[in-house]
């Protein structure tokens, strides 16, 4: 017979491991969601091929890669485009 504290080892022997397992797993699903999302992420950086407020472009983005790539926008990107990640070179 097990006593009542063994039975609460056990139990939170389990617990324990599947809180380690947790975050392996939430890798695992975050990692196929950023694949799909990467696909096409212009419309959430809200991406348009012309230049933003105050006259903002791509090519004065720290994240534009010439010579019409971004590092965080997939895709082909215009050098008068913007997106709300657009941050001074």
């Amino acid at each position: 017979m097990e006593s009542q504290d063994q039975r609460s080892f056990v139990s939170r022997r389990r617990v324990l491991k599947r809180l380690v397992a947790l975050p392996l797993v939430a890798l695992g699903v975050g990692a196929t969601l950023s694949t799909a999302q990467a696909a096409d992420n212009k419309k959430q950086f809200h991406y348009q091929d012309k230049p933003g407020p105050g006259g903002k472009k791509c090519a004065g983005c720290r994240f534009f890669r010439a010579p019409k790539g971004c590092t965080i926008v997939t895709g082909t990107i215009s050098p008068n485009g913007w997106c709300i990640a657009w941050a001074k070179r």
